[in-house]
């Protein structure tokens, strides 16, 4: 995607606008812990999971009570909450120069082998804001469980513009 004038690549922000999306309230921590935390040019976010408001928008795990595309729609939902807490924490998205490390927790039944399916809900989302050039190195794991009974985790580092 370009701007208007085609000359420079749209930024993340604008993206954002051209594609509809529209972030929403950033979650409050479900614990004593920082949503954020910026070192230096980097921004680490918490595990960031499918919430609206204080609860959980999915429940269980991929191959037991949710199927892969649910895991996939949770993974997306964990990633726009993720932006919108990075977001809060940067004033823009547009302070955003790199997506370091993506990692992807994937609750799951014993025999599943999709959690790199499930991850890309979330890889997606964060190619389609900031560009492929930004993709990040990526961690897929699958667990057993994770907080409030969520099938997807995700935890972010950003590197970010001063």
């Amino acid at each position: 995607m370009t701007n208007r004038e085609g000359s420079q690549p749209a930024s993340a922000e604008q993206r954002l606008t051209e594609l509809g999306i529209q972030l929403p309230s950033p979650p409050e921590p479900f614990g004593v812990y920082a949503e954020a935390v910026q070192t230096g040019n980097l921004l680490f976010l918490t595990g960031m999971l499918p919430t609206e408001g204080r609860s959980a928008r999915f429940l269980g795990r991929v191959g037991a009570e949710l199927d892969t595309e649910a895991g996939r729609q949770a993974a997306r939902l964990a990633a726009l909450n993720a932006l919108a807490v990075a977001r809060q924490h940067l004033g823009s998205l547009d302070r955003v120069t790199q997506i370091v490390r993506l990692g992807v927790y994937v609750a799951t039944s014993g025999d599943v082998r999709d959690q790199p399916k499930v991850a890309d809900g979330a890889s997606e989302l964060l190619q389609d804001v900031f560009g492929r050039n930004k993709n990040p190195s990526r961690l897929v794991y699958g667990v057993a469980s994770l907080p409030l009974g969520c099938p997807v985790e995700l935890e972010i580092i950003f590197e970010v513009a001063q």
